[in-house]
């Protein structure tokens, strides 16, 4: 029996090469986007948490236009580029978004409450290969993201 030339044994490795790197890209295109994702996602909710705590020691009723820039901005001034791509100040609507809640008695809890609503993530990579990673658009549309915190008395 013949043995199979090195000259062969390459081309055979090349051949493999060409037909898996379409879905090693398309993993790699996933998950990238996936994380990205993730990472906006996540900044929304901190800043949100971090606009509650704000909040939390405010007199309630007040500072709802800095709070909302802590969402969006990272600072109360409402200055610089928005923390995630997308996010503007009409995800945290003035009217809906900070919410104050007293309950019980001896002793009154006072929480506060503020909602993000409508933040969509916009990927860059809408498909890669025909493959679609959210909707037609390759966005990725996240329920109301909110944070409560018990008010200082």
């Amino acid at each position: 029996m013949k043995q199979p030339s090195r000259r062969t044994q390459q081309g055979v490795a090349l051949v493999e090469l060409a037909l898996i790197i379409p879905m090693l890209l398309l993993l790699t295109f996933i998950t990238t986007e996936f994380g990205r994702a993730m990472y906006e996602y996540n900044a929304v909710v901190k800043s949100t948490r971090d606009a509650v705590r704000y909040l939390s020691v405010q007199t309630p009723g007040t500072k709802i236009t800095e709070a909302r820039n802590l969402v969006v901005y990272g600072n109360t001034a409402g200055t610089g580029s928005p923390l995630a791509r997308g996010l503007s100040l009409a995800n945290v609507p003035a009217g809906t978004c900070c919410t104050w809640q007293s309950a019980g008695a001896a002793p009154i809890i006072t929480t506060v409450t503020i909602r993000v609503t409508g933040y969509t993530f916009h990927s860059m990579f809408p498909s890669v290969f025909g493959v679609v990673f959210a909707n037609a658009s390759g966005n990725i549309s996240f329920s109301d993201i909110t944070a409560s915190m018990r008010a200082a008395s």
